[in-house]
């Protein structure tokens, strides 16, 4: 049995599918009886557990062998580093004598120890916690989701214009979220010996030109790159309605990868390009 953490997720929904495709039993954990709702009839078991109560989780993880870990996004109006560093603490606790034989954690390609850092630090110190646990785990770094373009749809579609906080022709390593779920779903099931950290990208990378020119095709209309310069991040992210402190997490975030690009070893590579995810999510969109 397999415990799934963020089921209703980008992520998380595609581990989910490609464990059912294997004929997987498996536990799709939520906090929202609604989410639990939609898997009825698809074969899966679902658990209510609350983030906030490690012990709820703990006991969701004792009925499964193998468990895929993911840290939830805060909302960012908030403190988001504060709020996910705690969430990510809660997860290292319940898989504390919680009997898992083997964990896969999503974690991203620039993890790193330090302090307002978003994601960096965040999910570095979940991948630290749970070793510090002894826990066998594979640690899945995924360097940029193509789905962080999907809130920018409706104003491109409206305005033709895509806004990036990268050099126009940066080349980043995307990855779409049925090939990260996929690379999970291939750590869960492989043996406990295959442990330690992946990068996993898509079939090539992409910069924000090649987004827009997805975005193009898809939409049939001609989509131009706008730069934020470094110095405007903040108020950009701000203007989104991000916190004063997400603003600054997110904005040394962004520095922090754009300015170290190369990971390390052999990535897992995914098979579908950026065209195809774009007119996927063009076509889904009302």
């Amino acid at each position: 049995m397999f415990v799934i953490m963020g089921a209703s997720g980008h992520v998380g929904a595609e581990v989910m599918r490609a464990l059912v495709q294997a004929e997987q039993h498996v536990i799709a954990v939520t906090h929202d009886p609604a989410h639990a709702r939609a898997w009825e009839g698809t074969g899966v078991q679902t658990a209510i557990a609350d983030l906030e109560q490690p012990e709820s989780l703990r006991q969701v993880f004792r009925r499964g062998r193998r468990a895929f870990l993911l840290n939830p996004p805060a909302a960012v109006d908030g403190d988001t580093d504060a709020r996910e560093r705690h969430t990510a603490a809660c997860i290292v606790e319940a898989v504390r004598d919680a009997g898992l034989e083997k964990v896969v954690i999503e974690s991203t390609g620039g993890a790193r120890p330090g302090e307002r850092l978003g994601d960096l630090n965040v999910l570095w110190e979940l991948e630290e916690g749970v070793r510090r646990l002894g826990v066998p785990a594979a640690i899945n770094r995924a360097g940029f989701y193509m789905s962080n373009w999907d809130a920018q749809l409706p104003a491109i579609r409206e305005t033709g214009k895509l806004v990036s906080l990268f050099p126009r022709g940066l080349k980043l390593p995307m990855a779409a979220p049925r090939d990260l779920g996929a690379a999970a779903a291939k750590r869960l099931l492989s043996p406990v010996t295959d442990t330690g950290i992946r990068y996993v990208e898509g079939p090539e990378r992409y910069s924000a030109d090649d987004v827009a020119a997805a975005f193009a095709a898809a939409l049939q209309r001609d989509v131009q790159v706008e730069v934020v310069p470094r110095d405007g991040w903040v108020a950009s992210f701000r203007s989104l309605g991000f916190s004063e402190p997400a603003a600054q997490s997110y904005a040394r975030m962004t520095g922090t990868v754009m300015d170290d690009l190369d990971l390390p070893g052999d990535p897992l590579r995914g098979t579908v390009p950026l065209q195809d995810y774009i007119r996927s999510l063009v076509t889904r969109a009302p």
